[in-house]
C-alpha cells in the first residue's frame, strides 16, 4: 500500500476534496484499484464512484462481469453505472480492429460518467506488467521516443495509481483482504499480440532480469524526460515561426530531425507515420510549389512557407460582368457586384471602387482566374506586361494567383482586381463606368452557398 500511496504523491494524482471515478472491468486490477481508492478515500479527502463497460464481445461472459461488478458496489456503497455496448459493429464501423474499437468506446463512456458523475479524474488499474508490455508492443512496430515512453502515470483526467505495483502484488493484497474478481477469458489466448507477448517475451526477459518490469519503469520516465524537452523545443518553435497557418519552409529545414519531426505532428490533426512526417519534410527541401497529403490535411509549399490546413477555395471560373448583377461565387468564396454610373474623381476615390471606362469595353466583359499568356498595360507604368510577371513582383503565392479576379474583354486583359487597370480602362471625370467590386465571404456564408 505505501508504494502506491507514494506512488500517487510522487506524481500529484489527487488532492482533497476531488471526486475520482474508478474504472473498472471486474478484473483483479480493477478491482485492486477501486478497494484501494474506496479504503484511502479518507486518507486522500476524495469521493468515489465507478463506471463499467460492458463491450458486447464475449457473450454471456461479459454480462456476468456487468452484474459482479454492480453487486460489489451496491454492497459497498459505490455509486456505480454500467453500459453496454456493441464494439464489434463499432469496429466494423469505423474500420478499426476489436482492441482499437474498444479502447475507443471505453474511454469515451469513462468520460461521460466522469462529466455526469462530476469527477475531475478517472483512474484506470494499469499495472507494472501493462507498462512493460505497452513498451515492448511500440517497439516491435517501430514506435519514436513518444511510443517508447510507454503508458505515462497522468495524461489529462486520466491517472493510473498502480502502475508501480506488479500483478503479483495486486492478486497477493486481493488474496489477503478476500477481495473477489472475475477472470477475462480472452486473457489467456494468442489472438491478441497484447497475450502473445504477455506470455512469451516477457517471461524470457524476467529469466535475465528478473526486475525487468522495474527497469522498464525506470526507462520509460526517462525517455519521457527527453519526450518532454524535445516537445518544448518544438512548441517554441512553432510559437516563433507559425502565423496561424504557415511558417517558414527554411526554418523547418534547418532544425534538427527530432525537432521538426515533432512540429510537424504538433501541427497535423491526426496521428502520422514516419512516411507522412518524411513526405512533408521533402517539401521544405524545394522550391518548387509542393503538396503533401497527410490524415486529415494537405499540407503546400509555396514561396518557401509551408501551409498547414490552409483551405485553398477553387479557381474563379469565367463568369459574364453586367451591370446589376450580384452573384455569389460559394466555390471561390466571393461576392461580384457590378453597376453602371458617372465617374467621379472626388467622390470615387473614397468609395474606391474598380472603375472601368465603358467607352474603352468592346464586346462582353468577362472575370475569371489569370490564363495563360494574359498580358496588360497597368496604368501610369508605360509598359507591358505579364501577368506572371506582374505577379511575381507582388510576391503572390500560386494559390493567391489563382484567386485573384482578371477582368477582360474582346480586346484583352482591362484590369487586375484589387491591383491594377489598364491604361485604356481608366476613367476621367465625367466617363460612364463599369463598377465592379468583388468581396471576400466570410467561410460560414459560401460553406452554406
Amino acid at each position: 500500500m505505501k508504494k502506491i500511496i507514494d506512488f500517487i504523491t510522487e506524481h500529484q494524482m489527487l488532492r482533497p476534496g476531488i471526486k475520482v471515478l474508478c474504472a473498472v472491468s471486474g478484473g483483479a486490477d480493477s478491482m485492486f484499484l477501486l478497494y484501494f481508492l474506496n479504503k484511502e478515500r479518507e486518507r486522500f479527502g476524495i469521493t468515489i464512484a465507478a463506471a463499467h463497460y460492458e463491450h458486447g464481445i464475449r457473450e454471456g461472459e461479459s454480462e456476468r462481469d456487468a452484474a459482479f461488478v454492480a453487486d460489489y458496489c451496491d454492497r459497498n456503497g459505490i455509486p456505480c453505472v454500467c453500459e453496454h455496448g456493441d464494439v464489434p459493429a463499432y469496429a466494423l464501423e469505423n474500420r478499426l480492429n476489436l482492441e482499437e474499437a474498444a479502447r475507443e468506446c471505453r474511454y469515451a463512456f469513462l468520460n461521460r460518467c466522469a462529466d455526469s458523475f462530476g469527477c475531475e479524474v478517472i483512474a484506470i488499474a494499469h499495472n507494472l506488467e501493462d507498462n512493460a508490455e505497452t513498451m515492448l508492443f511500440h517497439l516491435a512496430r517501430g514506435s519514436g521516443l513518444k511510443g517508447l515512453c510507454g503508458i505515462p502515470p497522468k495524461n489529462g483526467r486520466v491517472i493510473r495509481p498502480l502502475l508501480a505495483v506488479s500483478r503479483r502484488e495486486i492478486e497477493n493484497c486481493l488474496r489477503e483482504e478476500n477481495i473477489p474478481w472475475v477472470t477475462d477469458s480472452t486473457n489467456t489466448s494468442d489472438s491478441y499480440s497484447r497475450n502473445r507477448l504477455r506470455h512469451h517475451v516477457a517471461p524470457e526477459l524476467h529469466q535475465i532480469n528478473p526486475a525487468f518490469s522495474e527497469a522498464m519503469l525506470r526507462t520509460a520516465e526517462l525517455l519521457r524526460r527527453d519526450e518532454e524537452a524535445l516537445t518544448g523545443l518544438a512548441e517554441d518553435f512553432i510559437r516563433q515561426q507559425f502565423d496561424g497557418s504557415s511558417l517558414s519552409a527554411a526554418a523547418l529545414r534547418d532544425q534538427p530531425f527530432a525537432v521538426a519531426s515533432r512540429v510537424i505532428r504538433l501541427l497535423c490533426p491526426r496521428p502520422l507515420s514516419a512516411n507522412h512526417v518524411e513526405s512533408i519534410l521533402a517539401l521544405t527541401k524545394s522550391t518548387e510549389l509542393g503538396f503533401a497529403d497527410v490524415p486529415g490535411l494537405r499540407v503546400r509549399c509555396d514561396r518557401g512557407r509551408l501551409f498547414f490546413g490552409h483551405q485553398e477555395k477553387g479557381q474563379i471560373p469565367e463568369i459574364e460582368i453586367t451591370p446589376g448583377m450580384d452573384l455569389i461565387l460559394p466555390e471561390s468564396g466571393i461576392r461580384v457586384v457590378a453597376k453602371t454610373f458617372t465617374f467621379s474623381e472626388k467622390v470615387h476615390a473614397l468609395l474606391i471602387p474598380f472603375c472601368i471606362k465603358c467607352g474603352e469595353i468592346y464586346g462582353r466583359v468577362k472575370m475569371s482566374s489569370r490564363r495563360s499568356g494574359d498580358v496588360f498595360r497597368p496604368a501610369g507604368r508605360g509598359c507591358t506586361k505579364s501577368l506572371k510577371k506582374y505577379f511575381l513582383e507582388l510576391g503572390l503565392t500560386q494559390s493567391e494567383r489563382e484567386a485573384v479576379p482578371v477582368i477582360r474583354d474582346g480586346r484583352g486583359v482591362l484590369g487586375i482586381y484589387g491591383y491594377a487597370l489598364d491604361e485604356r480602362a481608366v476613367p476621367k471625370e465625367g466617363d460612364p463606368v463599369l463598377a465592379v467590386t468583388v468581396e471576400q465571404l466570410k467561410k460560414e456564408i459560401y460553406e452554406q452557398n
